[in-house]
């Protein structure tokens, strides 16, 4: 079976090819005989019901400062490609939102990967809210009084923006910080947006681990230790990658949430799990799976395209 994928990513040139998962996915792709192409966000159009994409053929491989050729750009109909991976990074923005609406006019006799009304529905730290019992005691909202009450009752917690991404904004604010009303009213001046407060976990100490999900099953996990004096453990603020295995409680936060991911046509996923209790259950564009693979010896990516092709075969009976 040769597919034509469409990736919709950011500049390609930016990107780590140790670490970034979408050059996994391309390389995985491109190893199993599928035609590339990629193009910016940007790039997308919808013009008289068609989604158009200024493309180029895309070739990858595993080669330090050579690891991408691209050919000369084309006005490429996405209804004539076979899958488009929707892997541009955050914000969840409304441009990010808007490109959802466009893809969905295809979706899914383009299989689109993963489920653009899927995505548009389940922003990171709100979808995490419809499945009871797995997170820790959360507030949303805009309202400071709110956020001071939570913070009495707490005491330890931590805020961050609701639609942040990669640790961005993330403050542990600890029952003596006098800093609390102060950083509330910048969050105001930054974002329209509620906040999310959550009671700080100690356990993070031990790490924050990324889980992968591939169409609602768990295929591997690693743990992300934060640096001292770090209330992050994103990799790129200096967390240290660990190999990790799955506790009973971590597989059965996967069971509780797999169905309704592949239900949703949600076929690659990462959630973070801090001791007992998931934190997030990222859609837009995970990440991990390289660092996986060389901890377990594993192909993540090689599972992915295996749902995907599976995917894509279900939807052409």
């Amino acid at each position: 079976m040769s597919l034509a994928v469409a990736i919709q990513m950011d500049p390609i040139e930016s990107i780590d090819i140790d670490g970034d998962s979408t050059f996994a996915l391309a390389l995985e792709a491109q190893t199993r005989g599928h035609a590339l192409f990629h193009y910016l966000p940007q790039n997308l159009s919808l013009r008289d019901g068609r989604v158009l994409a200024r493309a180029q053929p895309l070739e990858v491989r595993r080669e330090a400062g050579n690891f991408f050729t691209m050919g000369a750009e084309q006005t490429l109909d996405l209804a004539g490609v076979d899958v488009v991976l929707m892997r541009q990074d955050p914000p969840f923005d409304m441009a990010y939102i808007t490109a959802t609406h466009v893809l969905e006019h295809i979706h899914p006799q383009t299989l689109v990967v993963n489920d653009p009304v899927s995505v548009r529905n389940a922003p990171e730290k709100l979808f995490v809210t419809h499945f009871d019992g797995l997170m820790p005691p959360t507030l949303i909202t805009s309202n400071s009084d709110d956020i001071k009450a939570f913070r009495a009752e707490h005491g330890d917690i931590i805020i961050k923006p609701l639609y942040g991404n990669g640790g961005a904004g993330v403050f542990h604010i600890q029952p003596g910080d006098e800093n609390l009303t102060a950083l509330l009213e910048l969050f105001t001046d930054l974002y329209r947006e509620p906040v999310i407060a959550q009671r700080y976990l100690p356990e993070v100490r031990q790490g924050d681990k990324r889980i992968i999900l591939v169409d609602g099953k768990a295929v591997g996990a690693i743990n992300r230790v934060p640096a001292a004096g770090e209330a992050r453990s994103n990799m790129h603020v200096g967390g240290t990658p660990l190999k990790s295995e799955l506790t009973q409680r971590e597989r059965d936060i996967c069971a509780a949430i797999g169905p309704a991911l592949r239900e949703q046509g949600l076929i690659f996923v990462g959630i973070d799990v801090i001791g007992d209790y998931l934190t997030e259950i990222n859609v837009t564009s995970p990440t991990g799976i390289q660092e996986i693979d060389r901890f377990d010896g594993a192909n993540l990516s090689g599972l992915i395209w295996d749902a995907i092709e599976t995917r894509h075969a279900e939807t052409r009976q």
